[in-house]
């Protein structure tokens, strides 16, 4: 993973795009370090049964899967999104207790770096291969964008599923 930093090299659009998407991953990856094997499975929110450090992980390793691989690219549906159904939305969650965290990170971060190149070598501007559910093709830079937010979003769940796995603060 790159260097856990907020601040762009440049002040272009595609290097603050990148850096902030870097940055939220490195937060995704900096909030499982440390954690037992037991913690990262453990549910602690009630209601929520698959809201476990690895179910996010893996949860955030398949959505940018989908949207860079599947729908910007047009490649290959895989994984266990390609299983989800209404009854079971999140089976990426659900199935990621039967991989161990260091795994489940190690595959996030080797996906991340092959994402990395995967944009650098496309125009913002560029357009998905496949339409979104609403038939539109959206452009590399709104993906980016929706997972910054998506990663963002998630990051607040780990702080607090991990806080009240092991009480750990301030990652």
């Amino acid at each position: 993973m790159t260097q856990r930093t907020d601040t762009p090299a440049a002040w272009d659009e595609r290097t603050q795009l990148t850096t902030f998407l870097d940055y939220a991953r490195a937060t995704a990856v900096a909030k499982c370090e440390g954690v037992s094997a037991e913690g990262a499975v453990k549910a602690p929110l009630p209601g929520s049964p698959l809201m476990t450090l690895c179910g996010l992980i893996s949860h955030l390793r398949w959505v940018e899967y989908y949207w860079l691989e599947e729908v910007f690219l047009d490649g290959e549906e895989a994984g266990p999104l390609v299983h989800a159904t209404e009854e079971d939305p999140d089976p990426e969650m659900r199935t990621a207790v039967e991989v161990p965290l260091p795994q489940l990170l190690a595959e996030y971060e080797e996906q991340s770096a092959r994402f990395r190149e995967l944009v650098a070598g496309q125009s913002l501007d560029t357009k998905a291969r496949r339409p979104i559910r609403d038939g539109r093709h959206v452009d590399l830079r709104w993906i980016l964008l929706h997972l910054i937010e998506e990663i963002s979003r998630h990051n607040g769940h780990l702080d607090v599923v991990r806080e009240l796995v092991d009480g750990r603060t301030g990652i």
